[in-house]
């Protein structure tokens, strides 16, 4: 008797709560949360130990999951930060911009904000030396250097905002760069128009260096451009301002008007 009421209360148990026996008697397709009871001083100190030692997906789980549970408290500022650089080191540079966006968003007068723009530019930065780095196999009038712009608003922002920042001389530095980098890509682009005789687009990109870029390196082999484009339009006027300005600003340049009239040009690339 006892034995036949145990079978009809287990039978009303699989019918009511089917999937609670059926977890209970496969507790292994569970997953055991080891944090599930952490404090957020422990989520926060864990993540950072996995931070510093280079474990950046473990960091990233535990900084989620206390952004998660405690998103109010002391910690959770400090984690939403330390989450953006995780992000970046794991090279996941969208979630890294997102992270700092939202941070800069939340947070506007955070001591650390600085840091959040640093960031932006930090990933832009090295998503544009990949960009730059390789220009062999490139089409490059359709190149769009948008990484670098947008790091170098991020810097910009950073230095005009914060200009004792600890992060200010090496944003200088990297704008420096992305300056001189910006400029030699569209030298490049005028040449490959250049090449192509697609003379319009040559003077185009030359003289959009000249405007945006006059304290670059670029600016001689821009102008070179100019007038070999110049001539090859027969522009004679335009051509001869061009190589006038050449000189006047480059004394010593080694391409002079005379070869390209005698179309024996110095070929710079």
């Amino acid at each position: 008797m006892l034995r036949s009421l145990a079978v009809i209360f287990c039978l009303l148990l699989l019918g009511s709560s089917g999937t609670f026996l059926a977890g209970c008697s496969s507790s292994g397709d569970n997953k055991y949360d080891e944090t599930r009871d952490w404090s957020a001083e422990r989520l926060y100190k864990e993540a950072k130990e996995e931070l510093v030692g280079g474990n950046y997906k473990k960091a990233i789980g535990y900084y989620e999951k206390l952004e998660s549970r405690y998103p109010y408290g002391r910690y959770a500022q400090q984690a939403q930060l330390e989450l953006g650089y995780a992000y970046y080191k794991d090279k996941e540079p969208a979630s890294a911009l997102a992270a700092a966006d939202r941070f800069i968003k939340l947070h506007p007068d955070n001591p650390s904000v600085d840091y959040a723009y640093y960031l932006k530019g930090l990933v832009n930065f090295n998503e544009d030396l990949g960009m730059f780095g390789d220009l062999a196999n490139q089409d490059l009038s359709e190149r769009d250097p948008k990484a670098a712009r947008e790091s170098f608003e991020a810097f910009r922002e950073l230095v005009t905002r914060f200009p004792n920042s600890r992060y200010a001389p090496d944003a200088y530095a990297r704008m420096r760069y992305l300056v001189n980098s910006m400029a030699n890509n569209e030298v490049q682009v005028a040449t490959y128009y250049y090449r192509r005789k697609v003379y319009v687009g040559a003077v185009n990109r030359a003289q959009f260096v000249l405007a945006n870029y006059p304290k670059t390196p670029a600016v001689e082999p821009a102008l070179v451009v100019l007038v070999k484009a110049y001539d090859a339009m027969g522009l004679t006027d335009l051509r001869d301002d061009a190589d006038r300005l050449l000189k006047l600003n480059f004394p010593n340049t080694k391409y002079q008007l005379a070869a390209a009239k005698a179309k024996r040009w110095y070929q710079p690339w």
